[in-house]
């Protein structure tokens, strides 16, 4: 299975949308100590449900701070900004399940080649993450 790396991140597809007929895209992330969502964002096409696998993620959606333990579930609607962090000093992993499978692979590895050259160029970053439907949330 390809482990797609983008920074402290690692994601491995389970099930993709062109494999479910667009019904959902399903990844495990792992996210190491100390890393953190590049962009906080929302998507207009899907809702995103997250449960926790290992260790402790640090979300914050809608504004609102939730920690997300192994054993615990976070549901993000459409439209919703969000932005996820790993606070602890252990790796962390959760599965992520896109409802419906419009996202897919691709975004990932086109966002990890970008990282890969070292600090991206925010306006390819931007766009990019508009290509595929995330909609990158206002500076403030």
């Amino acid at each position: 299975m390809e482990a797609i790396r983008l920074g402290g991140l690692e994601l491995r597809f389970k099930q993709t949308g062109e494999e479910t007929g667009g019904a959902l895209d399903l990844f495990e992330m792992t996210v190491l100590p100390n890393a953190r969502m590049p962009v906080p964002h929302y998507h207009e096409s899907w809702e995103e449900t997250i449960v926790g696998l290992t260790g402790v993620t640090s979300w914050k959606v809608a504004g609102r701070d939730v920690e997300l333990p192994a054993g615990e579930s976070l549901f993000i609607p459409r439209g919703v900004v969000h932005g996820f962090r790993n606070d602890t000093q252990e790796a962390a992993t959760c599965l992520c399940i896109l409802t419906p499978g419009v996202l897919g692979p691709g975004y990932f590895r086109e966002l990890a080649a970008l990282v890969a050259g070292g600090a991206p160029d925010p306006a390819q970053m931007r766009e990019v993450m508009l290509r595929h439907g995330l909609v990158p949330a206002p500076a403030g």
